[in-house]
């Protein structure tokens, strides 16, 4: 089953998945672009956005982003004053590939760092906050793949009620409107005294201090256990009194903390596995030129042995290759443990979205749409392990010439881009 969100909406396809009874994962994603304002109104920033939720029988089992970090799961510890387990902790085995936050939460339960009551609490949260994101979704596209279900499962939700629960809060949530906007919009104090009278208490008083400008409501109410529309509702009148503002979300201009920092005296090693001669020596070229090292590997085949040799920190790989495709090798390289966390972003086709989602399915971090050039190959690589590098060449036309000469030559039984 397949379609987009202008055809059929999230909830309607949750409904048929749970009458069917249907086990598998459910693919969403978000058109890229200001013309999808979402719930808040505000325009989504123009990097594209999925979503994954898993399902037994029609019953969620888990929902979540496909970013792969664990920066939401480190806010539902903050509640527990449990912040920094992650940092002494490793994915259990279990963890599926694209969701690696799943993995953490069960290891912490293994480790006894959690209960399994606070497990489902933080699971519980977790599912509402996806499919709040999901309902509010007007343009996109969707896939549900049958498949063996996310094992073990800790708890299961019916979606009907969940559903219906969580549509009433959207429609609650614009009433908010203007004052407050944006679950990402962060609170700041205007009138200090005038709110801490009114806000007595340690609950209170927790309160206050997370109204530094910096937190957003979203982590505010992870932190608290409690639904987002349920804080804007008690922040509401404060922010109508003028007591507190709620300025846009600003764009992330930092890393994201639970990314390991970058050691700037190592070079990046960076691996692209592509069939096509040319696009391979100019990626080489590309990437060399601005600091990084590459090595590029035609055969999938040799590439699987050499990958382990090689210890990339960024492995770039097609989809269509002789012997073995992209999606086989990232599913093969996702079972060791020397893989697990390395970012691995497939080169899909212009009009890819099954490619993407195959892509994610795999265990794939990122994926590149062909044709592409220079400027953003580098900065996708920039983005997972990038130098900063300010001095760029002038190599735009470079890609699109190699893949020119590919098609010329033939090289290998399938066009590089497909």
């Amino acid at each position: 089953m397949q379609g987009q969100l202008s055809e059929i909406d999230i909830r309607s396809i949750l409904q048929l998945i749970e009458l069917g009874q249907r086990t598998g994962e459910l693919y969403v994603e978000a058109y890229a672009g200001p013309e999808n304002t979402g719930l808040s109104g505000l325009a989504i920033p123009r990097t594209a956005q999925s979503w994954l939720v898993f399902l037994l029988n029609g019953q969620i089992v888990y929902a979540g982003t496909t970013d792969g970090q664990l920066t939401r799961l480190r806010d539902y510890l903050h509640r527990y004053e449990l912040d920094s387990a992650l940092d002494t902790t490793t994915a259990s085995a279990i963890a599926p590939f694209n969701s690696p936050e799943y993995g953490y939460l069960w290891a912490l339960m293994e480790n006894h760092v959690l209960t399994p009551e606070q497990g489902r609490a933080i699971l519980s949260g977790m599912v509402h906050e996806t499919l709040f994101d999901l309902l509010s979704l007007h343009q996109g596209a969707f896939v549900f793949k049958l498949s063996t279900a996310l094992s073990p499962q800790l708890t299961t939700f019916h979606s009907g009620p969940l559903v219906t629960t969580i549509t009433q809060q959207i429609q609650e949530w614009k009433q908010f409107h203007p004052h407050i906007q944006s679950p990402h919009q962060c609170p700041t104090i205007v009138d200090a005294k005038g709110i801490a009278t009114e806000l007595a208490g340690p609950q209170g008083s927790r309160l206050l201090n997370w109204m530094d400008g910096r937190t957003s409501m979203q982590q505010i109410a992870r932190y608290l256990g409690r639904d987002v529309v349920t804080l804007a509702k008690g922040l509401y009148p404060y922010a109508r009194r003028g007591l507190i503002q709620l300025p846009h979300p600003p764009q992330p201009t930092q890393p994201d903390p639970d990314r390991e920092e970058w050691d700037a005296a190592r070079v990046p090693r960076v691996v692209c596995v592509d069939d096509g001669v040319t696009v391979r020596q100019t990626v080489e070229q590309i990437l060399e030129e601005q600091g990084y090292e590459a090595t590029s590997i035609g055969n999938p085949l040799r590439a699987l042995s050499l990958l382990f040799q090689l210890q990339p920190d960024l492995i770039l790989c097609d989809i269509a290759m002789p012997e073995l495709e992209g999606y086989q090798l990232c599913a093969m390289l996702r079972q060791s443990t020397a893989f697990r966390q390395t970012p691995i972003v497939m080169l899909t086709g212009k009009d890819g979205f099954i490619d993407r989602v195959k892509a994610r399915m795999a265990g794939a971090t990122d994926y590149l749409t062909k044709p592409f050039g220079a400027q953003e190959l580098l900065t996708l690589v920039e983005k997972y392990v990038g130098l900063g590098n300010p001095q760029r060449p002038e190599p735009e036309l470079l890609l699109a010439e190699a893949i020119q000469d590919d098609l010329e030559m033939g090289a290998g039984p399938t066009p590089p881009l497909r």
